[in-house]
């Protein structure tokens, strides 16, 4: 057997999808794509912090390659479930505005990177970032080149997620063009009473032509989003929603729990907790998904993410090589994370920072000379040792606690007492073995890998700025 085909032993098993033990431990947690999570970033961590931060990594005996992730806010109408930072605007100027400041922000952050650090993962999110049309996509792309060394091999992975309601085999052709090899599409629900909703009306045919011309504009890895607990769901419709997304084959399928926090997301407002599916329903909506995937061939990654066996992500599971940044589950994940564009969030060497999240402070910023950071974090060795327990269990589902142990200079049950009756009573649920040396997640357990990893988080009952940071449900 060679080594692309090994298997690693705990996510080579299939996932028991348990009803009620997921009820039972269905609570709010972080998604853990940091560690601390961002309420826990400050304003003491400043420019000068980062900037020395950024030499830091240079003067590493081998510095990491990079990531970069640039946020482009801008959306041409609000889907009422949405919680991602936007804005909406029909006014296509603005994007010229904003990427006038994107482009200053770059010339001021790629001279801080030594010119051999490659750039092997690239990703554009929003907001839409297919809001930008060829022009300034072209634009953007030539300014991200010329000032770091983007990669050119087939592996790398340089991806953006794409409206399809506005988009055509023409847009997919220009994003192959400029270096873009994966695509991320958003479905949430093909159901017509779900769309509306939702207010975001999306057809079929407009979603299988984006497919189609990725795959013949040759991406390697096209992506869907679904979202289950929306209003006007049932289990009937959404059966029919999945049989027409798994005709489409996509590579990669993520499904994710609807959170209704209308105080805190304002257009959810217009979505009536009467046409929300009860808890139960939410419940079956998720099993339905884990079993009609399952016989699709689709293999569970992890959280919310399903892959098909000859996907990267999936081969990354296998090899027990798979990461966990802010772009989810990632086979390039131990890079240094540049984050560009309003509200974009970084993590370079031992630190976590975050631009501006409102349009008027990053662009002040911006036109002061400055880069554009309005608070981080620097970790601690607390803190390190948490985020790797904690990004070992979500992307590998076991821990050798005494080679663990070893690694970071600590006696893990004596660094871990109170962690491990936590651990202890979810080991008498059923959702984790332990032995002497190993904390190992069940096939039970594996739908509730944040609720493991919680037991290991020092902020969840820390309160920044005197308020209780707000979690999704673990599924």
């Amino acid at each position: 057997m060679n080594a692309n085909t090994l298997i690693h032993p705990v996510l080579a098993r299939a996932p028991v999808f348990d009803a009620e033990l997921i009820a039972r431990h269905n609570v709010n947690g972080p998604r853990y794509t940091s560690y601390p999570t961002a309420p826990h970033f400050n304003e003491q961590f400043s420019e000068e912090d980062l900037r020395a931060i950024v030499r830091a990594s240079n003067e590493d005996p081998i510095p990491h390659a990079l990531s970069i992730y640039v946020h482009i806010p801008f959306c041409l109408s609000p889907c009422f479930y949405c919680g991602c930072t936007r804005i909406i605007t029909r006014d296509r100027r603005r994007a010229d505005q904003y990427l006038a400041r994107l482009l200053r922000e770059i010339a001021m952050t790629a001279p801080l990177f030594d010119r051999d650090r490659r750039v092997n993962q690239l990703h554009l999110g929003g907001g839409t970032p297919n809001f930008l049309d060829a022009t300034q996509m072209t634009t953007l792309l030539d300014a991200l080149r010329n000032g770091f060394n983007l990669s050119t091999d087939a592996e790398r992975e340089f991806g953006i997620e794409v409206d399809p309601r506005h988009a055509d085999a023409a847009t997919v052709r220009m994003l192959a063009d400029v270096g873009f090899n994966r695509m991320s599409l958003g479905i949430q629900d093909f159901d017509a009473e779900v769309q509306l909703a939702v207010n975001r009306v999306q057809s079929i045919e407009q979603t299988r032509e984006v497919i189609v011309a990725a795959r013949e504009s040759g991406f390697r890895s096209v992506s869907v989003d679904l979202i289950h607990g929306l209003p006007k769901q049932t289990t009937e419709k959404f059966a029919r929603t999945l049989d027409e997304v798994i005709a489409l084959r996509p590579d990669r399928i993520a499904t994710y729990a609807y959170a209704h926090m209308p105080s805190r997301f304002r257009a959810q407002n217009q979505i009536k907790d009467a046409d929300l599916p009860d808890a139960a329903t939410r419940l079956a909506l998720i099993g339905q998904t884990v079993s009609t995937l399952g016989a699709a061939g689709y293999r569970y990654i992890g959280l919310d993410h399903f892959a098909l066996p000859d996907d990267d992500l999936a081969r990354a599971q296998r090899e027990g090589t798979m990461q966990r940044n802010f772009q989810g589950y990632s086979t390039h994940g131990d890079c240094d994370l540049i984050g560009l564009g309003m509200s974009s969030i970084g993590h370079i060497g031992r630190s976590f920072h975050q631009n501006a999240r409102d349009l008027l402070g990053y662009y002040a910023a911006i036109d002061a000379g400055h880069l554009p950071m309005q608070r981080g974090k620097l970790l601690d060795d607390d803190d390190v040792i948490r985020a790797d327990v904690i990004q070992r269990l979500m992307c590998h589902g076991e821990l050798d606690m005494r080679a663990f142990g070893e690694h970071h200079g600590i006696a893990f049950r004596e660094y871990f007492p109170v962690e491990m009756e936590r651990i202890d009573a979810l080991q008498a649920d059923g959702l984790v073995v332990v032995t002497a040396d190993r904390l190992t997640i069940t096939a039970r357990g594996r739908f509730l890998l944040r609720i493991v990893a919680m037991c290991f988080d020092a902020y969840l009952d820390a309160a920044p700025d005197g308020a209780r940071p707000t979690y999704s449900k673990a599924l």
